[in-house]
Order: C-alpha cells, then sequence, then structure tokens
C-alpha cells in the first residue's frame, strides 16, 4: 500500500461525515431494520426469526451454522433462536444423518406460511427503497458490497 492518504476518507483532517460511506451504509441499515421492524412486527414476527426464515426460503435444509452464518448471528444465539422457532411450530430441527455433529433445520408448513407473509413485508421495503434504482445500479451495488466483504474477510 502506498505512503499516505489514497484518497479524502485516509485523511483525518479532510474527513466530512457524509462523504464516508460506512455514514450513508449505517443509515440505510437503520432505515431498513427500522421499517423491517415494524413490518414484521404486524404479522407477529421479529427480525431473528425473519432471518432464519429467509436462509431456508427456496431451500429444503441447512444447518444452524449455516443460518447462523447467513445471518450474522454467533451460534449460540442462533442456536436459542431455533429452540425459540420450533416451540412456535416454525422449524423443526434434528441430527443430521450424515454427520451427528449437525443439527439441520427444516421450515414447517407454519414456517413456510410465514416465510411468505415475511417475504411480502421485505419485498415492499425493497421496492420503496429501489424505486429509482436501476437493474444494473444494484448489480453493480451488489458486486461492490461483496468485494468490500471479502476485504474485510479474516
Amino acid at each position: 500500500m502506498p505512503a499516505g492518504p489514497q484518497n479524502e476518507a485516509d485523511d483525518a483532517d479532510a474527513f466530512q461525515m457524509e462523504r464516508w460511506p460506512f455514514y450513508w451504509l449505517t443509515r440505510f441499515t437503520g432505515s431498513y431494520l427500522h421499517r423491517i421492524e415494524l413490518g414484521l412486527k404486524n404479522i407477529g414476527l421479529d427480525v431473528p426469526r425473519w432471518r432464519v426464515l429467509m436462509s431456508l426460503r427456496g431451500r429444503e435444509v441447512l444447518s444452524v451454522s449455516e443460518i447462523a452464518d447467513h445471518a450474522i448471528v454467533k451460534l449460540p444465539t442462533m442456536t436459542k433462536i431455533i429452540q425459540r422457532m420450533q416451540a412456535d411450530g416454525l422449524v423443526v430441527s434434528q441430527q443430521s444423518a450424515a454427520d451427528g455433529r449437525v443439527t439441520e433445520v427444516r421450515l414447517t408448513p407454519a414456517g413456510r406460511e410465514a416465510g411468505e407473509q415475511a417475504w411480502a413485508v421485505a419485498n415492499r421495503i425493497y421496492r420503496r427503497a429501489f424505486e429509482d434504482v436501476g437493474q444494473e445500479e444494484i448489480a453493480a451495488l451488489n458486486q461492490l458490497l461483496q468485494r468490500m466483504t471479502a476485504n474485510l474477510a479474516d
């Protein structure tokens, strides 16, 4: 890496909050989570359950650790969420036949229905957030965020 600031973000004296990408990422995430929480509350769900439902959407089975990875939640926390969802009748979990150390999770019919309702909420918010953004811009944003995420990976 070359010495000295590469751009304005590297120069503490030139820092302007509104020009800091993390400022806008955080503001967007906060607004998004606020809207999704309100929408999910109306259908009796919360964000942790929504993350599980969306992780399993279109998939037959995932392990608890795979769901935790998708949801960006620590494994012990995800285990508790799955247990609560199992008590609610939204998922079933069982030990993997291939690897007894792995717990597999599947949606129940009630879980699939809750997932459809949750998807409708999330999709309305998505359409509003991206109403004046083209598909090429969305693809470019996804690519950029994926690359930045990889840059920060351990």
